[in-house]
């Protein structure tokens, strides 16, 4: 028997979590679990596994720089093979489900091929469908723009789709689902003493998610603050646990150094020489790529950008524009490391404790850029794990200021 009807939830399965048909099965028994507890469900999903890439290769395997248009129509096509087999899998389970693509579902998007952004969500099949009692399964990454073109939100998308859908829905939470159980004090894959953190604030959250760590996507994290909605990070399997929950935490006591985090890739661009109207060229190829997403810092001469690589497609023909600037030079065996608290340059100051931790270990700094929430630091990409481990050690392990 279902518990008395509640709110709505909507939760998030990365690839991942629905891999393989197995695992798609054993997303379908956590779904209707939560259905069964008298909740509404939507639910969006991420393309099976690597699915997403496997097209970006066959994409590459018959074009050297694809057009942005085709590989949307190409790249939506994983997400609407996982909705499918999801709403399969939990039809089976003896509950209604419908799968939407993200047209259907009403999200509305900007132009921009490859990379588009969410302008609005008008999801009234999407509710027609709840207040019906069926469970929605919703296809992330994706969307429409106004002129009816097929769009893709870049890497991580799915993450936005599900905290914008929770937004339009006025959804009690929204939860993302994945193979770790919450947001930890860093990777522990590189710090094995790196620890949950319970409760984070959205404007922590999106630091870190701006810094490269891979849990949540920075523009869902900028939807979620916006629209005052609390995202849970949690795990797909094992027991249902609150994760770290993401929130308005209106002060909530926090540690001062909360993680140390490392951007996955970027290229380091700088002027050759002294141009202030560089970056309008800059920007306009960074768009071309679908890379708009670069950090540019104008000076009253010159100029500087990172631009992460991860929603680049195409790399070698970016690398090719970048060259065709004449003005630009780029790194690639640079990354940033960051730190992410409170009052940090305040007395005692974490940025020159970090700055000391890093040089005690040998690492050259190329870089700094020091704010009251957050101190990144360029270094070799070579070394950028043992800086990790090193900042990790000194500011949260050694003060104990990490949360347990």
């Amino acid at each position: 028997m279902e518990s008395q009807s509640m709110g709505i939830i909507v939760q998030k399965y990365g690839g991942s979590s629905v891999a393989t048909p197995e695992k798609i099965k054993l997303v379908a028994k956590r779904i209707v679990e939560t259905r069964r507890e008298g909740h509404s469900v939507a639910v969006v999903v991420s393309a099976m596994g690597n699915t997403t890439n496997e097209l970006l290769e066959l994409a590459a395997s018959v074009s050297d720089n694809p057009q942005r248009r085709e590989l949307d129509m190409l790249l939506t096509v994983g997400e609407r093979i996982s909705m499918a087999l999801l709403s399969m899998a939990i039809h089976d389970l003896g509950y209604p489900a419908v799968s939407f693509t993200g047209s259907q579902s009403g999200i509305i998007t900007t132009d921009n091929h490859t990379n588009a952004r969410i302008i609005r969500v008008t999801p009234y099949r999407v509710q027609s469908a709840l207040q019906s009692g069926q469970i929605v399964i919703v296809a992330g990454f994706q969307g429409v723009s106004e002129r009816l073109e097929i769009t893709s939100l870049g890497r991580g998308g799915s993450d936005t789709t599900a905290v914008a859908m929770a937004a339009a829905l006025k959804a009690d939470y929204a939860e993302i689902c994945s193979d770790v159980d919450g947001v930890y004090s860093a990777d522990p894959r590189v710090v094995p003493d790196a620890v949950k953190i319970d409760h984070l604030d959205h404007e922590q959250m999106q630091l870190l998610a701006d810094a490269g760590a891979k849990v949540l996507n920075a523009e869902a994290v900028e939807w979620a603050r916006r629209n005052d909605i609390e995202v849970r990070c949690v795990a797909t399997e094992g027991p249902r646990q609150p994760g770290t929950r993401v929130t308005h935490t209106d002060g909530l006591n926090q540690a001062r150094v909360v993680a140390v985090t490392r951007h996955p890739g970027l290229f380091l661009l700088q002027a050759k020489e002294s141009s202030a109207d560089a970056p309008i060229d800059l920007e306009t190829t960074l768009v071309a790529h679908g890379a708009s997403s670069a950090q540019v810092w104008r000076f009253p001469d010159s100029w500087a950008a990172m631009v992460p690589k991860q929603n680049i497609h195409g790399l070698a023909a970016f690398r090719e524009a970048l060259a065709d600037l004449g003005s630009v030079s780029a790194r690639e065996d640079l990354t940033l490391v960051s730190v992410i608290g409170r009052a940090l340059t305040a007395p005692p100051s974490v940025a020159s404790s970090a700055n000391q931790a890093l040089r005690d270990k040998g690492i050259e700094i190329h870089g700094q850029r020091i704010e009251p929430d957050r101190v990144g630091f360029l270094v070799d990409c070579a070394h950028a794990d043992e800086a990790v481990l090193a900042l990790h050690q000194t500011l949260i392990e050694r003060d104990g200021a990490a949360q347990a």
